[in-house]
């Protein structure tokens, strides 16, 4: 940038700055699934090179996209036991003042390592083997609305064959009643009365004013109160706020109990649709007559006895008892009854195609109790990652009817932007390469003579207080810039290596 060609872009790039946030997150957004061996995404690009956007919002049908992750669970842990695919890599990747790589010189010629994909068998993955690892899975199929990409709808089959794919990163508790006292509602109410649940997230109290409300006013010299000698369980109190707390505010009432779900899930596919499961105790009739039955039932009034030697009623011969031709189940049966039981998103055949980055895949992990005999890093690990969900729910809002506006369409629209479609990880050296020239003419312009911005700029007399907030300006820029090159280059090292 320093060449005198570049001497009119200047500004332009400067100008850019602001945008690079921005073409992070769509880089980011739009990142290379470890099923794919390349991805080629449309980027929209200033003609001067000052900024490169990637423009494309990565929508999934969620069903397919739960099951190529969980097929990833297990091809990636024999990746990493073989060491194919994966090297301990030094962070940051490079250094303050080197530049980026360029993709002509060192990436253009190098073929792309091969994708980390499952092997799927041809007969019991038949009705997915063909498109599962697509990039667009079911484009140009009855399944898929059009190019648009925004509803599907799924036979059973292959609902069936996801599911089976997918339940690896689903829970195993089919019984809602496993969570109780430990929701989003109990760990509302834990948080507004300043407890903990055991094993759940801790926080700050919501009111600060606790222990101060009751302090001329004690069980000492109250007459009408109930004096408990003995200690009141957290559970107690979370469970049943209005009872077990003096001052409950801001609390919320979980359901005590909901119906029991008995369905038990098979792994074994051999076994009948319907069968006498071995956990499930036999029900005797052993107390089961009511006490004011007649001595004779309504059966032997009308039939006689079992016994009686008399007995001349008989059924016609060509009676036959309905839906007789019809078997009580077929090929399907099984997989039906488990879809039927099972947790989102494989509950449903048809919906909306979301956005890649929306969908949860291992949420409802943390959403249980951390398994026993776990280190101390992972129920911390368990603990924080509640502890930001709850935050999260409790500061959540509708949101506000507003008029979307599209960057990029405006941006597009005009004579300064262009269109192509690029390699994600040339767009990614791309952006990297804006941001290091980007923070080159800032430091030029501010004259600031070190690249980490430790220094004071040489040429201000400002106090401190206003000189300081420019430089934690910069910071955060070359924060955001650093953040992704170290995004891109994994991908970059992958390639090369």
């Amino acid at each position: 940038m320093s060449n005198r060609k570049f001497r009119n872009d200047k500004r332009v790039h400067l100008g850019a700055l602001k945008y690079v946030p921005h073409a992070v997150m769509k880089l980011l957004e739009n990142i290379p699934f470890p099923w794919e061996q390349v991805r080629e995404v449309p980027v929209l690009y200033h003609i001067t090179g000052a900024i490169t956007f990637v423009n494309e919002i990565p929508h999934v049908i969620e069903p397919v996209y739960h099951a190529q992750w969980s097929s990833m669970w297990l091809a990636m842990r024999r990746e990493k036991r073989d060491r194919r695919h994966f090297k301990r890599m030094r962070f940051p990747p490079f250094d303050d003042e080197e530049p980026p790589l360029d993709y002509g010189d060192n990436v253009l010629d190098v073929d792309p390592l091969e994708a980390i994909q499952l092997d799927l068998d041809e007969t019991e993955d038949a009705p997915i083997i063909e498109w599962f690892y697509d990039p667009r899975p079911l484009l140009d199929t009855p399944h898929v609305n059009g190019p648009s990409y925004k509803y599907w709808s799924l036979p059973l089959p292959v609902m069936a064959n996801l599911y089976r794919l997918g339940r690896t990163l689903l829970s195993d508790h089919t019984d809602i009643n496993a969570s109780y006292l430990f929701d989003k509602n109990s760990f509302s109410t834990a948080k507004a009365l300043n407890m903990a649940i055991p094993g759940g997230p801790k926080f700050e109290p919501l009111y600060r004013d606790m222990d101060n409300y009751d302090e001329d006013w004690n069980e000492f010299n109250d007459i009408n109160k109930v004096i408990i000698r003995q200690q009141i369980r957290t559970e107690y109190k979370v469970a049943f706020p209005h009872l077990y707390n003096s001052l409950p505010r801001s609390v919320r009432i979980s359901p005590y109990h909901a119906t029991k779900n008995v369905f038990i899930r098979t792994d074994d596919p051999d076994l009948p649709a319907f069968y006498f499961d071995p956990l499930i105790n036999p029900i005797s009739l052993r107390g089961a007559t009511p006490k004011n039955a007649p001595l004779v039932s309504h059966e032997d009034a009308i039939f006689g006895p079992n016994g009686q030697d008399d007995d001349d009623f008989e059924l016609p011969e060509g009676l036959e008892p309905f839906l007789d031709e019809k078997s009580v189940e077929n090929d399907i049966t099984s997989d039906a009854i488990a879809l039927w039981w099972s947790p989102d998103p494989y509950c449903r055949r048809s919906g909306h195609t979301r956005r890649a980055q929306d969908i949860p895949l291992v949420k409802n992990w943390y959403l249980e109790h951390c398994p026993p005999n776990q280190p101390v890093k992972v129920r911390v690990s368990y603990q924080k990652l509640l502890k930001c969900y709850v935050l999260n729910e409790l500061k959540s809002r509708p949101e506000k009817a507003m008029t979307k506006k599209n960057l990029f369409r405006q941006l597009k629209a005009t004579k300064f932007f262009q269109m192509t479609r690029l390699d994600w990880v040339e767009a990614g050296l791309q952006v990297c390469r804006q941001g290091y020239n980007m923070l080159n003419l800032l430091i030029h312009r501010k004259v600031c003579p070190c690249y980490t911005f430790h220094h004071k700029l040489t040429k201000s007399v400002l106090p401190e207080p206003e000189l300081l907030a420019p430089r934690l300006q910069h910071e955060l820029e070359t924060c955001k810039v650093r953040i992704c090159c170290s995004s891109a280059f994994p991908r970059i090292d992958n390639r090369l290596s």
